[in-house]
């Protein structure tokens, strides 16, 4: 999975529907406590290359620790399809929860293991 291809998402009702551009490489799982907990799997993106095409009024978004991420998810279902916020840079950036993503075969990818725990 090396070429960038549009993707399809939603989350698990619907109500929110995107598409995003990606070669699915650089994916994250991060062992701190919201990510754990929610089972995210991540591929950060620029937001020119995300595309939310339905629910934005269906989102919902959770903030913690510094604020520095909106974490959005569905109102109706629960989860968490993405989250909008900046790098370490700085830079405006996406992250989609592959999990998400419903025209890839689950556990068709390989992300990296993150000690976000210890930040």
């Amino acid at each position: 999975m090396t070429e960038v291809q549009t993707h399809q998402g939603s989350c698990h009702c619907g109500a929110v529907a995107y598409e995003v551009d990606t070669d699915l490489q650089g994916l994250i799982e991060c062992n701190c406590s919201h990510c754990y907990r929610k089972g995210l799997v991540l591929n950060f993106v620029a937001p020119d290359a995300f595309r939310l095409k339905a629910g934005e009024g269906a989102l919902s978004t959770h903030t913690f620790n510094t604020h520095n991420i909106q974490h959005r998810f569905c109102e109706t279902c629960g989860v968490q399809a993405f989250a909008e916020g900046k790098t370490p840079s700085g830079h405006p950036m996406i992250a989609v929860n592959i999990r998400t993503l419903t025209d890839i075969e689950p556990f068709d990818w390989k992300a990296e293991r993150i000690d976000g725990r210890s930040f």
